[in-house]
Parts: structure tokens; sequence; C-alpha cells
């Protein structure tokens, strides 16, 4: 259970950083978010926050290679969760 809440908040930071990226990505000279920084989001549990974030708010559709290195980082969330519950159904 805690780790479901871990994952839901760490899809929910995602998600809010790619809208904050793109709100700065409009103003000038505005701080931004780091692409490793939105990838690391993405590797480590909030791929799916950061997927909805990208299209939701139109960020970084097109550019490459960081729309590969997220998908990448979706399929190495989805290989994590299966191995996950594999393990978990195993011991269980």
């Amino acid at each position: 259970m805690a780790l479901l809440l871990v994952l839901i908040g760490i899809n929910v930071i995602a998600f809010l950083a790619f809208g904050w990226d793109k709100r700065q990505s409009m103003r000038p000279r505005a701080p931004r978010i780091a692409e490793r920084t939105l990838l690391a989001l993405a590797l480590f549990g909030g791929a799916l926050g950061a997927l909805i974030g990208q299209q939701v708010f139109r960020h970084k559709t097109q550019k490459q290679p960081f729309r590969t290195l997220l998908w990448l980082a979706a399929i190495v969330n989805m290989l994590a969760a299966v191995v996950f519950v594999r393990l978990d159904w195993l011991g269980g």
C-alpha cells in the first residue's frame, strides 16, 4: 500500500513538472526544469504521469532524443511492475 502511494505521488509530481516547465518555457529567462530531471522522474516510477503531462501540456512532444528516452523509461516502469507483481505472487 505504501508503495502504491509513493508511485501515485511521483506520477503527480512528474505530471506537474511537465506543466511547470511548459509554463516556464513561455517566459523569457525563466528558470526551467532540466530534461534529465524530467527523465529521472519518469524513470523512477513517474512515467505515466510524465507521458500524460507531455500530452496534456503539449510539451517536448517532438524533441528527440527526449521522446524516445521518455518511452524507454515507461517500458522500464512496466517491466519493473511486472517483476514486482510476479515476485509478490510467488511469495504470497
